[in-house]
């Protein structure tokens, strides 16, 4: 292939952190008109070489080359000026604007001359609706940003990159709040995007995706270039070789768990007002893993959420160990021996600019406060080293700023977060979104080791093949109301997909 046959070239790319290489010479060369999937496990440098093309890092060596050119990106204001675009794997939207603010800010349109200049409302809003009209995304371009659901949310970003005309856009796990059908309608945004010229660098787990979509594929390991091959040439099995290093055969861990007494009775659970959910019973065994499925929508985090005080409840019970409890606060569950673990771990989990040991001991304080309620930092380091020893954390130290880990390592950090307060029942929402296949199964045999030892858990996954191999039971959910309850070793997709569409109209 000639170098004209390239729009996107990136030489020799290195990038070093404290401690840390993350880029080590790297060469990524990207065709016009194609999907380009960049795939390795967390912490392999994708992210951080997006990063360094989207001019939020500076590389330390290398050259990029667009359009035949050299060019450095020295911000994101001059990579989109230059016609390279991002969606981030995490969203930051401006919860308290509307959807068409955070689509043209910093580019309202304006009307009026010199000091009279006022940003045009109407255009606006007449763009945004054109712009989700071309991209079939049915959003309302005044809706409140803060009031919009993850998926939403998503769709927002991805219509913004698209709205910058760029020849080159980077969607770093744009499907990973999607529901299905916001899949596909991607895809053919993505179809029509490759036959205007547009080259698309993909970043994504999700296997099947990457072998439906790509045209070539690039695999990183440890910051260094493991090859480029076309996606004809692929298949699952090859990918997740070259991306650990080794056969990776077996997706899930053997569970020897084996689910005791029940532990949690729910009885008739409902929300008030909205009536998000509806009448849901179930029961939760000691040592048991509860996979939750259902699409998205069907109110499975608002469940948990409620178990966990954080949602006030209508009606209904919950009995723990025989006795009726009713938590007002996340404060009550915790002392009840409950934790929860979010979704959304850059917005609802991690303090980005804390340390490691600080993330990891914010929820338990009252465990480090010594007779002059002062903290004991070096309990704190002591126990924070330990869990990151168990837990396999990849980290030069615990004072690491846990912003500066990989998606992968700051959920094992969470996981450690809530292990120290010693919980009997792990509330796991989501808890291997955006996290690749090998740290996706140091986390599985977290959670089959805990139910092992005896805790119970409810685990929220929008993932099928998770659900099935990892879950005791499976409890589906649809438009807040549960569908039904089935046995791990009986599930099949057909019937958790014919539970999660049972109530829609």
């Amino acid at each position: 292939m000639t170098q004209s046959q390239y729009l996107l070239e990136m030489n020799s790319i290195s990038k070093e952190f404290p401690g840390v290489k993350a880029l080590d010479n790297v060469t990524l060369k990207v065709r016009p008109g194609t999907v380009h999937a960049l795939m390795g496990e967390n912490g392999a440098g994708k992210s951080t070489l997006m990063k360094c093309l989207f001019g939020i890092y500076k590389p330390d060596g290398g050259e990029i080359i667009l359009n035949g050119s050299k060019v450095e990106m020295m911000n994101s204001k001059q990579a989109l000026d230059q016609g390279v675009s991002m969606i981030h794997q995490e969203l930051h939207p401006i919860p308290q604007r509307n959807v068409m603010e955070n689509i043209w800010l910093g580019r309202f349109p304006v009307k009026g001359f010199g000091p009279l200049k006022l940003v045009d409302h109407g255009k606006m809003y007449k763009d945004t609706e054109k712009l989700f009209k071309d991209l079939e995304m049915d959003i309302d371009p005044a809706a409140l940003a803060g009031s919009m659901s993850v998926s939403k949310l998503q769709s927002l970003e991805i219509a913004k990159a698209v709205s910058f005309n760029s020849k080159v856009i980077i969607m770093d796990e744009p499907t990973s709040s999607l529901t299905g059908n916001e899949v596909e309608a991607l895809f053919k945004i993505i179809d029509r995007l490759k036959k205007q010229g547009v080259a698309i660098i993909y970043i994504s787990h999700k296997m099947e995706e990457i072998l439906r979509i790509s045209d070539d594929v690039t695999i990183m390991r440890d910051g260094k270039l493991i090859g480029t091959w076309l996606a004809s040439e692929l298949t699952t099995d090859l990918i997740i070789t070259r991306m650990v290093g080794r056969d990776l055969s077996q997706r899930f861990p053997e569970r020897t768990n084996v689910p005791g007494d029940v532990l949690m009775k729910v009885e008739n659970l409902t929300s008030p007002l909205d009536k998000s959910f509806k009448n849901v019973s179930f029961e939760l065994r000691k040592g048991e893993v509860l996979g939750l499925g259902g699409l998205v929508g069907a109110q499975r985090t608002e469940l948990i959420e409620a178990l966990f005080g954080l949602r006030a409840i209508a009606e209904g019970t919950i009995e723990l160990n025989g006795k009726q409890v009713r938590f007002k606060s996340p404060q009550e569950a915790k002392k009840h021996k409950l934790a929860l673990l979010t979704e959304e771990r850059r917005v609802t989990g991690i303090f980005p600019v804390l340390s490691i040991q600080e993330n990891a001991a914010i929820a338990n304080l009252d465990r480090y406060t010594n007779s002059l309620f002062l903290l004991d930092e070096g309990k704190i380091r002591e126990e924070a080293k330990r869990s990151v020893e168990q837990l396999r954390v990849k980290t030069p130290t615990v004072k690491e700023q846990i912003k500066n880990l990989s998606g992968g390592n700051q959920q094992k950090v969470l996981l450690a977060r809530w292990l120290l307060t010693e919980p009997d029942i792990l509330l796991l929402d989501e808890p291997t979104r955006g996290i690749d296949v090998g740290a996706k199964f140091e986390i599985y045999s977290i959670i089959a080791d805990l139910a092992k030892q005896g805790k119970s858990i409810i685990m929220i996954s929008s993932e099928m093949p998770e659900l099935l191999g990892m879950s005791d039971r499976i409890m589906v959910m649809c438009e807040g109301r549960l569908a039904g309850i089935v046995e791990g070793k009986d599930a099949s997709e057909e019937e958790i997909m014919r539970l999660a569409t049972k109530y829609m109209v």
